[in-house]
């Protein structure tokens, strides 16, 4: 399982960084205290891709905690910030689950600390954090998990950044009769537990996230962050069009030859470099107002 996740996000990295708001980075960025070292909290890290974003974003000397229930992502997450880290001339130091860059525009110290996020009863990962953030998390937690998130965010007066969040929308090019039939049970399936907290949120994560926020006292913004996936993205493309014919013979087993079949032409039209994809995101920022 953590092994086909890791290949996962490996394959999906680029399509998020390209999806993200650059308006709400820099909204985050703003809100962030200058002249002294920023604590960071990335939740659910999974390979890093969100610190490996961030970190030549956010201002001054950085220290991360990355927390994720999967020892091997971690592994995963200290080699692959290492080579980022030394590709781009930084000078590396690893330890057991330390990885430090430095380099002219980046401080950057990452602890990672195997967690389970299930209940978020942990609040000693928050204390001190001017950030918490995470990517591709929101839509798989459940809505007291989301609530219980503002209300730590707000005890620490930590700003907020949520990235990637699916909130229900895809389309195909070419069209298939089956797509609505299958994007429906695709989003039934998001609803069901993923083990945090309950039944998940799924599609309408985000804007329940962003109400979670505002009645914690929060300016929230949210802004679309859409996969456009092109034939350059084939490998991200099957790996879409496997899991959502899945999730739809999980939900309509009765249909499963029917899904099966319409897999088989979506994956034709990958292949044959004609299948286009969108799939829609919000990124969701969150800081408290000033005086």
């Amino acid at each position: 399982m953590d092994n086909a996740l890791s290949e996962w996000l490996r394959q999906r990295e680029s399509a998020d960084t390209a999806a993200r708001s650059t308006a709400l980075t820099q909204a985050i960025v703003d809100a962030l205290p200058l002249g002294e070292p920023l604590r960071i909290l990335d939740l659910a890290t999974g390979q890093g891709s969100n610190v490996r974003f961030l970190a030549e974003r956010l201002p001054g000397p950085q220290r991360w905690l990355a927390v994720d229930r999967s020892a091997l992502l971690l592994t995963v997450l200290r080699d692959a910030l290492s080579a980022w880290g030394a590709d781009r001339g930084y000078a590396v130091r690893r330890e057991a689950d330390l990885c430090s860059l430095r380099g002219t525009d980046v401080v950057c110290d990452v602890e990672t600390q195997e967690m389970d996020l299930g209940t978020l009863s942990r609040r000693d990962i928050f204390a001190g954090r001017h950030l918490v953030t995470a990517s591709a998390l929101l839509d798989l937690v459940s809505e007291s998990w989301l609530l219980t998130l503002a209300a730590r965010c707000r005890e620490v007066s930590a700003a907020a950044l949520f990235t990637i969040t699916y909130n229900g929308h895809f389309s195909c090019f070419p069209e298939e009769t089956e797509d609505a039939v299958v994007r429906a049970l695709m989003n039934q399936h998001q609803k069901t537990d993923k083990g945090l907290g309950g039944p998940a949120a799924g599609p309408g994560a985000a804007v329940r996230a962003e109400q979670c926020f505002k009645d914690a006292g929060y300016s929230v913004r949210r802004e679309p962050s859409d996969w456009m996936l092109s034939s350059a993205d084939a490998d991200v493309q099957r790996a879409l069009v496997d899991g959502w014919a899945e999730a739809a013979m999980e939900m309509a087993p009765e249909q499963a030859l029917l899904f099966g079949d319409w897999r088989a032409r979506r994956l034709a039209h990958v292949d044959a470099g004609r299948s286009r994809l969108t799939v829609g995101h919000d990124d969701l920022a969150a800081w408290l107002p000033h005086g």
